[in-house]
């Protein structure tokens, strides 16, 4: 579950569910008892999170700690559990039956969060196993503080200086704590790091190429060097010291697999039942998908189809023009045939993934956070061929990542009326702790659940070829639940897992290494094809609730107005059921 920042100065002058004037809001419902009583300890819990948390603070748009570096010491994490349980006990002391019903949910919603991040600090550890963790971090935090104008350039330069001269203490610190590494995990950072380096050297001086304070940008190229040698000095670490002796398990096993789909996104399904229910959703999506190839061309096998239209791809030159120039048809279908409100006129800028994510991540999307008072740009990433690769291997990823269909399923999912759309409700969304908190299960299975609704509704006019990347596509999610569940509780090996997305789930040999490695480090990468299967089912449902007023958009309008929280609570609100 993601858990962000508010600045005590928002935080008191706004109360939990301060209604915004927008045509996409609900009206505030009557305050309870206690209401008051948990909007102040709810201002108070986001107050303390921005010196915690300060590169997430500015990902939100909130930049008063934007100098800052999170502290990943022994100590500091120590100090993050007990901060913690101190508000997991404040918390526990609120009664739910004293709150309006969109408040009890808030309330919920506030107490798994807190319980998702005791669970990664305790239990999971992450820190402790992922050498990438620090680097990418780093390179985010200075990420973020270049790619938008929210502040003067100068401004912006001073805040990358202080948090590049702050690289080093990071490094060092996740250095003594990385205990327990897999060798996957090691070999994912040496893959990512030269990038990162490079990004340091090349892109943040470019950055600020306009500034022409000269002791400024002294400043910056000392303090740029400072984290670039910072950097190689840790990649030499990991190459050296950890890489040889990195044969820790990756897997995080059965136990704590559950434990962590119940605290980050409330599924409380037992294992063996979810993973059921994903075996039987990629049988499905098989079988469709032969019998759409076979629309296409009923003599050949169903993946000889889908090899032919691979091979109609755009070149690396061409591909993010190419992406950005179809983003316009989707957005006017969704007007057109009144899919879904969209709150703005404006589409993403497509770019290319920054270094910090190229290893594991195809495409994605980055949108201003909710609370970003001036910038509005919002970035859809596409991660294009590693030019050291030999010609055969980016052809294939080409292929497999980025036909020419594939490329109109991958913008639904991540611009219109996916991720984008999504996320671009968030500032009408009323209750402040749903601008901060939100679950995979619900962001994730909205965007790949919409890459199905709008072909049904008709974009493509029928398209065979479309419908095949969208069910290989559908294909790949599916792989994902299943290869998550085995990998950290099956013991399903890498190599076995990249077979399997190869042989089931329909992907190029290079889509499979790099969806097998994401997995190892991101085990409940189920939720995609989980939190698209609870929509269809919510969706259902609300249309039998409200019988012959329903409409489609009426559906994913109040979908999206509950914001990207767990699905349970989303199913709640929208047929009355009680809250588990």
């Amino acid at each position: 579950m993601r858990a962000l920042a508010l600045p005590l100065a928002f935080c008191l002058a706004t109360a939990a569910h301060a209604a915004a004037p927008s045509p996409f809001t609900h009206p505030a419902p009557p305050a309870a008892a206690d209401d008051a009583r948990f909007d102040a300890e709810v201002a108070a819990y986001y107050a303390e999170l921005p010196a915690a948390h300060p590169t997430t603070a500015t990902e939100l748009g909130l930049h008063s700690h934007d100098h800052a570096l999170e502290d990943v010491s022994a100590a500091g994490y120590a100090r993050e559990v007990t901060r913690l349980r101190g508000w997991a006990a404040r918390f526990a002391k609120l009664d739910g039956a004293t709150l309006s019903p969109s408040r009890r949910a808030d309330l919920r919603l506030v107490r798994a969060s807190i319980d998702s991040s005791l669970l990664e600090l305790t239990e999971v550890r992450a820190y402790t196993h992922q050498p990438a963790y620090y680097p990418s971090l780093a390179s985010r935090a200075v990420y973020l503080l270049i790619k938008r104008d929210f502040a003067p350039a100068a401004n912006r330069l001073r805040a990358v200086v202080a948090r590049e001269r702050a690289i080093p203490r990071l490094l060092s610190d996740g250095q003594k704590n990385l205990t327990a590494v897999p060798r996957v995990a090691a070999e994912i950072a040496l893959d990512e790091l030269p990038e990162i380096v490079e990004f340091f050297e090349r892109d943040v001086p470019l950055a600020f190429a306009s500034v022409t304070d000269a002791k400024l940008k002294a400043e910056l190229a000392a303090s740029t060097k400072i984290a670039a040698d910072a950097l190689r000095a840790y990649t030499d670490h990991v190459k050296r010291e950890i890489l040889p002796r990195a044969n820790a398990p990756f897997a995080i096993g059965p136990e704590l697999f559950a434990k962590k789909l119940r605290a980050d996104e409330l599924i409380d399904t037992p294992l063996d039942q979810l993973l059921l229910r994903g075996e039987a959703e990629l049988r499905r999506l098989q079988a469709d998908f032969k019998a759409t190839a076979a629309r296409i061309d009923p003599k050949a096998k169903p993946t000889d189809v889908l090899d032919a239209i691979q091979k109609d791809h755009e070149t690396s030159e061409r591909l993010i023009a190419s992406v950005q120039g179809r983003l316009a048809s989707l957005r006017q279908f969704l007007i057109d045939k009144k899919v879904v409100s969209v709150p703005t006129a404006a589409q993403p800028r497509v770019i290319e993934t920054p270094p910090y994510m190229r290893a594991t991540t195809l495409a994605s999307m980055d949108t201003p956070g909710p609370f970003e008072p001036k910038a509005t740009d919002a970035y859809y990433t596409v991660t294009l061929p590693d030019p050291t690769w030999t010609p055969a291997q980016q052809e294939d990823f080409l292929r497999g990542a980025f036909s020419r269909s594939l490329i109109d399923v991958v913008s639904i999912h991540e611009a219109f009326p996916g991720h984008f759309v999504q996320f671009v409700w968030l500032p009408h969304v009323r209750s402040v702790v749903r601008k901060i908190e939100g679950a995979a299960s619900n962001a994730e299975g909205w965007a790949h659940y919409c890459e199905q609704m709008i072909l049904d509704e008709g974009f493509g006019a029928g398209d065979p070829k479309l419908r095949l990347s969208q069910l290989q596509d559908a294909l790949l999610r599916a792989a994902r639940y299943v290869v998550g569940i085995r990998m950290h509780t099956k013991g399903m090996t890498l190599e076995q897992a990249v077979t399997f997305f190869h042989d089931e789930g329909f992907q190029t040999k290079k889509v499979s290494e790099m969806e097998a490695r994401r997995g190892t480090r991101d085990p409940t990468y189920l939720v995609y094809t989980w939190g698209k299967l609870e929509i269809l089912a919510l969706r259902d449902a609300y249309k039998k609730k409200l019988g012959k007023d329903y409409s489609l958009q009426k559906f994913h309008d109040a979908f999206l107005a509950e914001g990207a929280v767990p699905l349970p609570i989303v199913r709640a609100a929208l047929l009355g059921e009680p809250l588990k």
